[in-house]
């Protein structure tokens, strides 16, 4: 998930804000990494995320794997916090921004098992605002946005598929004076489409809509739906919207990466009097509650003797739903909050129910027909259904899909193939 694929995430500062007492202006220097006494096939990874603390990389990282029958591997390094010398938890908190879309499309799943949505369905018999689509062609000699009616519906499989929005309507915000997403108003969604539905592909706010419109289905608001349908049944007692005091004291630092390559401290919060939950982007978790999670959809659906989704609904959410679109690189508008962004140059990717499927095996080890996606923050998970096991890394710097994170990211991948090989 980009900065820029969030529509300018932190374009108007409305994203940094007070998250306790910060030197934000105080350089990170390298902190030692905790040793990890760990058999030796990973090894490697404990070397790598040592060394990526020591050199400034990152000020502290987690990284977690497992596999169809429990934790394969879970490694916590450096800092947490550049305040309390805090150091990195399996239980350190994180906000998770577009890694949110998974739980999204998870609670959308389950309205659909229970017959209460119909993905082919238009859009708005659930929310009547969907139902006079517009969409923006340009702009006049003064300025003025053009818009037309839409040719088609909005189906639900749309907003499912990212395949609405894009980061042009950057200008019409400018322009109209509507709010960015990230600030949770309500008057974001008076955004137009850029092109007509199933046009094309292009990642943007339809995951935030999914998200009304679970909540229009179930008469629940985003909040209780996940914590009672998703987070209760995996024991994700440190996942949510709205962040409690325990929790906000477990917070990662956040750091802007700088010109030099260092790291810089700043705060960070997710708006917690929202007008609405953000279910593209708005939730915090832990590695080990993401974990719980990504090791449900690992079993088809179970975790912990949980059922959460049916085997088959969760093949349906990993299996190509664009048809002959394709998942395109994002190059960048505003480098500062994000780097271009394509996870598979010059190969042919997927998108299904919301996650990217590389079509070819990874560089790294992931088989052909794996999904994966990011978060803002240079957070990242993939999870292999041919060799059945699931990975994330957690970290919450700036730009997202920082080069150094990235490699790092890319050890652990090769590191824990290599280790189960």
């Amino acid at each position: 998930m980009s900065a820029i694929s969030r529509r300018s995430l932190l374009a108007r500062g409305g994203l940094l804000l007070a998250a306790g007492t910060v030197a934000a202006n105080t350089p990170v220097h390298a902190l030692a990494a905790k040793p990890q006494a760990r058999s030796g096939k990973f090894k490697k990874i404990d070397m790598a995320m040592e060394q990526a603390v020591r050199d400034g990389t990152v000020a502290g990282v987690v990284a977690t794997a497992a596999g169809p029958d429990g934790m394969i591997y879970e490694g916590t390094f450096g800092k947490a916090s550049t305040v309390t010398g805090a150091t990195m938890r399996a239980d350190t908190v994180f906000w998770l921004l577009s890694m949110t879309k998974a739980f999204t499309a998870t609670a959308c799943m389950q309205l659909i098992e229970q017959g209460r949505i119909d993905p082919e369905d238009d859009a708005a018999k659930y929310l009547p605002e969907l139902a006079n689509p517009m969409v923006l062609e340009g702009f006049d000699g003064d300025g003025q946005p053009r818009l037309r009616p839409a040719k088609r519906a909005i189906k639900v499989r749309h907003l499912l598929t990212h395949s609405i929005w894009s980061d042009a309507l950057i200008r019409y915000e400018q322009v109209t004076g509507i709010p960015d997403i990230a600030t949770s108003q309500n008057g974001a969604f008076l955004a137009p489409l850029e092109f007509d539905p199933g046009d094309r592909w292009q990642y943007g706010i339809s995951m935030d809509w999914v998200g009304k419109l679970v909540e229009a289905v179930s008469d629940q608001s985003l909040e209780v739906y996940f914590r009672e349908n998703i987070f209760a049944p995996l024991d994700m007692t440190d996942s949510g919207f709205l962040i409690g005091s325990k929790q906000k004291g477990r917070v990662a630092t956040f750091h802007n990466r700088n010109a030099d390559g260092g790291l810089t401290p700043a705060p960070f919060e997710m708006p917690q009097r929202p007008e609405f939950f953000m279910g593209g982007g708005g939730a915090f978790s832990t590695p080990r509650d993401y974990m719980a999670f990504l090791r449900m959809l690992l079993n088809g659906g179970t975790h912990r003797r949980a059922r959460v989704l049916k085997p088959e609904t969760v093949a349906a959410m990993m299996r190509n739903q664009i048809g002959d679109l394709d998942v395109h690189a994002m190059t960048t508008a505003q480098p500062g909050y994000s780097r271009s962004f394509d996870q598979f140059p010059g190969e042919p990717h997927k998108w299904g129910y919301s996650f990217d499927i590389n079509t070819l095996p990874g560089s790294n080890g992931r088989s052909a027909g794996s999904i994966s996606w990011a978060s803002l923050l240079n957070c990242y998970f993939w999870l292999d259904p041919v060799r059945k096991v699931t990975g994330a890394v957690f970290t919450q710097v700036l730009p997202f899909y920082d080069e150094k994170v990235v490699k790092l990211y890319g050890t652990f991948e090769r590191g824990l193939y290599d280790g189960l090989a």
